[in-house]
Order: C-alpha cells, then sequence, then structure tokens
C-alpha cells in the first residue's frame, strides 16, 4: 500500500484545477487551517459527500502501565473523529 504524501496532493489539485503548484498549496492549506480552526472552536466540520471532522471528547480514567502494573491516571482529552460520508464511502469500495 502505498502513500499519498502533501506533496502529492498538491500535485494532484494543480493538475486537476488547471493552477500552479504553488496556488494549490495555498489551497490545500487553507483547508487544512480551515478545519483546524473550526474544530479549535468546537464546530464539526461536514464535507457533503466526503465526510464530517468531529471534536470527541475522552473522560478522565485510570490506567495500568504495563510493565511495572502500576494504576496511573490518565487525564481527560479531546480527539478528531471522521466519519466518511456516502459518496467517499462507494467511491473506494
Amino acid at each position: 500500500m502505498a502513500t499519498t504524501t502533501k506533496a502529492d496532493l498538491v500535485n494532484n489539485i494543480a493538475g486537476a484545477a488547471g493552477i500552479t503548484k504553488t496556488q494549490a498549496e495555498k489551497a490545500l492549506n487553507a483547508l487544512t487551517d480551515g478545519i483546524k480552526a473550526a474544530l479549535a472552536e468546537g464546530d464539526k466540520v461536514t464535507l457533503v459527500g466526503f465526510g464530517t471532522f468531529q471534536l470527541s471528547e475522552r473522560a478522565a480514567r485510570q490506567g495500568r502501565n504495563p510493565q511495572t502494573k502500576e494504576v496511573i491516571a490518565i487525564p481527560a482529552s479531546k480527539s478528531v473523529r471522521f466519519k466518511t460520508g456516502k459518496a467517499l464511502k462507494d467511491a473506494v469500495q
């Protein structure tokens, strides 16, 4: 399985949109920055047909160090969840 990098995405965007790589990189950066900013404010980001990004909060809990068996406190945290849209699911199946 190959890995697609940011540079690969920039090349794909530039070719598909008929713009320069510099413009494509600016567009990609603007998209990712916009998603980050919205999530930081607690908003949900929905790209119809692609998917939805949203924050999920994890409660504080106790865990155990597997080597020492010592009980440790795991603090509450936030995580980004992504739920695929129907068009994306259909495209990859």
